[in-house]
Order: C-alpha cells, then structure tokens, then sequence
C-alpha cells in the first residue's frame, strides 16, 4: 500500500473526532436540561443526581478503562468504549423519568471513560515528546468543539421533531460513523501498512531506553507502583481540582444562564465564546510548551511554567458571579476555560512525559477517577447551594482551587529525568 504522508496528525485526528462526538453526546443532556426540569419537575437537586450518574460510572471507569485499554490496546479499548457509550446514548431517548434517567447516564459514562485513557495512550505511541503537547492539544479541543456545537445541534433536533428524545438517538449514532473511520485506520507504528518508513524511525527514535526492549515494554507497572510515586499523586490532584470547574460549566452552563434571567435561545452566543475559547486554550497551551522545549526548556519545566500561569487565569471565573450584562459573563469565563483547556491540555502531557507507554494509559485513567470524584462532590455541592442559594458562592470556590492544583504540581511532579531512572530501576 501507499504510504500515508503524515499519517500520524491523521490518528491525531481520529481521537479528536472520538473526542468531539463524546462531548456531543453528554452534552444534549446539558443542552436540554432546562426543557427536561419543567416536563420532569425536577429540582436542581434532582438534576444533580443525574449528573452524579453519569459521573460515578465515569470516574471510577476511567481507572478500570485505563488498565484494560494497557492490557488490550489502543485500538481494541477505545473501539469498545466508542460502541458501548453510543447505544447507551441512544437508549436515553427511552427513559421515563429520574431514576430511568440516572441508569443510562451511568451507562453513558462507563462507555466514554474510555476516550481520554485512549487518546493519551495513542499520542504516547504515535508521538515525539516534542509533538505531544500539539497532538494532545488537538484531541483535547474535541471537547470545547463537542461542547460549542452540541447546543445548535441538539436545538435544531428539538425545535425539528418538537421532541427531546431523537435527540439522544442522533447524536448517539454518530460514534458508529467514527468507529468504521477508526477500525480502518487505526493500527500501532510498529505495524502500520500504511506508515512510511522515514515517519516510522522518527516516530520510535524518540521511546524511552526501557522501551527498546519489547518484553519490558508489555509489561504494565503495577497499581502499588505507580501510586507511589509523587508524581502519579501531582497529576491525580491536579486533575481532581480542576476539572470539576469545566464540568461545571458543561453541565450546568444552561441553568446558570437562565437563573440570571437570560433566555436559552437568545443567549447561544454565550454557549459557543467559552468553548470556542477552550479550543483555543488547547492549542496555546501545546504551541508555548513546544515553543519552549525548541528553545532548550526541560519538557518538565515548559509544562509547569503553563500550568501556573493557567491557574491564575482560571481565577477569573469568580467575576461571572457578580457581572450583570451577559457580555461580561461570557468574557470572564472564556477567559476561565480558555484557561483551563491550557492547563488541562499540559496535565494530560504529564503521564506520557514520564511514563512508559504501557502505563500512560493506567495513570491517565487514575487522574480520570480523581477528577471524577471531585465532579461527583462539586456537582452535589452544586445542586444544594443553587437550589438554597445562588451559583454565586460555587464560582468563587472555583476561581481558588485551581491555584491548589498548580501548587501541587510543583511540589509533586519532579524531574522527569530523574522518575525515568527510578522506573528503569524497577
């Protein structure tokens, strides 16, 4: 066969589409909130526990993903995870009320546990280190995009069939277009027909020693290892406080919206500006750590320097508590998620920068759980303060967490030379 030029910004491209139907997919519940709370009657409460469904299955799967997508592989794991979360997403359009709602977000969120533990794991393997912050900032974009275009989607299927549940069913169907795209495509470097052999040697020159060697590189480091390393706890917190402040604005940007008054229909602008921002967060985040790794920065050093810099930049998300005009909102928290997908974007740079590859997706999915669990909290905590309250106090305690999670990054993540050498050790 041809040899495919470039071939492996077209993988990168495959765990940005995954990426994108995934968060279309878990968004038209977002999107569709405020129209299911009056049909259903349900409090912010008993939206919350919905979310919490999604999200218990997703945090804890990303660990169980993580372990399985390192014993089967990239394409095997994530092809089964794809197919799983599209017909649980399709089966939402069956449900009859709260519980029914909570079994099949839960479903949806075993299924896409998969898709960040896979598409770390695959930057790992088709990736130089110096390309890593690009090609995980491309997957990584896929949810901003996921996230801007959900709303006109899902809205334009609502106001079509003047039902939310076709909704569910189309845009679940998408991910069996993706995975015909992906088993077609989608093999390792090490034996791919299509992959000339000049892209090949610069793709696995840049393996870590320990992975020269094929034996030691099948085999996966055990879960009592890679806990105790400092780092695996750096990247775990990291991810477990920042997260939940994107998932708050995913899952509860609507509501939030309406509780200040503002119309959903009018106020789509203020959807697409913060994801769209996100995207564009993303791709900083990768073009500065590459920028400075080209000019002699250590790969460990050029990803922290971005992550204090993005905490501080996740502050301003307190603002959209206290602003009026839907203007400034939606700027204070484009700046927060255009922040947050930088600083995201280098987090998940971290388990391929230190890992062997066998692991990457171990660790990823390990960060995966911790993030969700403190989804799990901050979206319980969400609910009861909304409903007694205001959002007001929510997003002053998300302007300050993520300036913790840059402070555990630096006392936590050290060296990456030196982790290397102590993993060869083991």
């Amino acid at each position: 066969m041809k040899p495919i030029r470039g071939l492996r910004w077209y993988i990168g491209g495959l765990f940005f589409l995954s990426t994108v139907i995934n968060y279309i997919d878990r968004q038209t519940l977002s999107v569709l909130a405020p129209y299911l709370k009056t049909e259903f009657a349900w409090s912010n409460a008993d939206f919350a526990l919905v979310i919490i469904s999604f999200r218990v299955a997703y945090a804890f799967g990303q660990t169980g993903a993580g372990r399985l997508l390192d014993r089967v592989g990239t394409r095997t794991g994530l092809s089964l995870g794809v197919a799983f979360y599209s017909i649980a997403a399709m089966m939402t359009s069956l449900a009859s009320g709260l519980r029914s709602f909570c079994a099949f977000r839960f479903l949806l969120g075993a299924g896409e546990a998969a898709n960040w533990p896979g598409a770390t794991k695959g930057v790992s393997e088709w990736f130089p280190r110096r390309e890593s912050g690009w090609a995980v900032a491309l997957f990584d974009s896929g949810s901003s995009i996921g996230g801007a275009v959900a709303p006109v989607l899902v809205l334009w299927i609502f106001h079509t069939f003047g039902s939310w549940r076709p909704a569910f069913v189309i845009t679940g169907a998408l991910g069996f277009g993706w995975l015909l795209l992906f088993r077609w495509l989608y093999h390792s470097p090490e034996t791919h027909p299509r992959l000339s052999p000049e892209e090949r040697a610069y793709i696995l020159a840049d393996r870590p020693a320990r992975e020269a060697n094929p034996t030691a590189a099948s085999e996966r480091l055990p879960m009592r290892t890679l806990l105790g390393l400092p780092q695996t706890w750096g990247i775990i917190v990291a991810k477990t406080l920042t997260d939940p402040v994107w998932f708050f604005i995913t899952d509860w940007f609507a509501i939030f919206l309406v509780s200040r008054g503002f119309r959903l229909e009018d106020s789509l602008f203020a959807f697409w500006v913060p994801f769209l921002a996100a995207d564009a967060g993303n791709f900083l985040a990768g073009g500065v750590s590459s920028g400075l790794i080209r000019r002699g920065w250590a790969v460990g050093t050029a990803r922290k320097a971005v992550i204090v810099v993005c905490a501080l930049g996740m502050t301003m998300i307190a603002a959209a508590a206290f602003l009026t005009s839907l203007w400034w909102i939606t700027a204070c928290l484009a700046i927060s998620t255009l922040s947050y997908a930088a600083l995201s974007t280098m987090v998940l740079n971290l388990p391929a920068d230190i890992y062997p590859s066998h692991s990457v997706a171990s660790v990823s999915g390990m960060s995966g759980t911790g993030a969700g669990i403190g989804t799990i909290g901050a979206t319980y905590l969400t609910g009861m303060v909304a409903d007694r309250y205001s959002f007001a106090p929510i997003l002053v305690v998300a302007s300050m967490v993520p300036l913790v999670a840059a402070a555990a990054v630096l006392l936590l993540v050290r060296n990456t030379r030196a982790t290397r050498d102590l993993l060869n050790e083991i």
